[in-house]
């Protein structure tokens, strides 16, 4: 077997180790799923795992973080489809919110991932990703004059704070006009944040 397939089986099998790991996490939760289950899910043994992933939490980071970036990803796209700063920054926050709907992103990114990673990791991995994105937005908004001067951080904080614990909350939310409503909420207080 030459280095170039080996190679590419490493790739393969690490890709199917995250795909298998992340539709058991979205579905039963970090703390419901052993190795075991990933194992024979994906398809592989405990040391081709273990080749890849030092420990179930190691697994679960890299999920995660592709799962921000997807996200992340999203949003970018659906901020840069649009034509000004303001409606970059407008779009890009509902998307997150709609994105965030998903029940298998709620509960890997919301749910288990401050968990299992820590609350000081998990917002790290947060700002690299959607928070990064957030204040490059709020950045150009204070530079142009939209947003009034300002210290961009605390303000990046406050408002990633606000659409996270949204995001939350319609995780436990049964009743599709809650997401219409905190739409127009969020929309409203971005629209507080404009220079008049």
């Amino acid at each position: 077997m030459t280095n170039g397939v080996r190679a590419q089986q490493r790739v393969q099998t690490r890709h199917t180790l995250l795909r298998e790991s992340r539709r058991l996490f979205s579905t039963f939760g970090y703390a419901a799923v052993g190795l075991s289950e990933i194992v024979r899910a994906a398809g592989v043994t405990k040391g081709a795992l273990y080749h890849h992933f030092d420990s179930k939490a190691e697994l679960f980071r890299a999920v995660l973080e592709q799962v921000q970036q997807e996200v992340a990803a999203h949003i970018a796209a659906t901020a840069d489809a649009q034509e000004g700063a303001w409606d970059q920054l407008t779009f890009g926050c509902q998307a997150f919110l709609n994105a965030s709907t998903d029940p298998a992103i709620q509960r890997i990114m919301l749910v288990d991932g401050p968990a299992v990673l820590g609350w000081r990791d998990w917002r790290e991995m947060n700002e690299a990703t959607c928070g990064r994105h957030l204040a490059r937005a709020l950045t150009i908004l204070v530079d142009e004059g939209t947003i009034p001067t300002q210290p961009v951080a605390p303000l990046t904080h406050l408002l990633s704070g606000a659409m996270n614990e949204a995001a939350l909350w319609l995780a436990t939310s049964e009743d599709l006009v809650d997401l219409e409503n905190a739409q127009r909420a969020l929309a409203r207080m971005l629209e507080a944040l404009r220079a008049r």
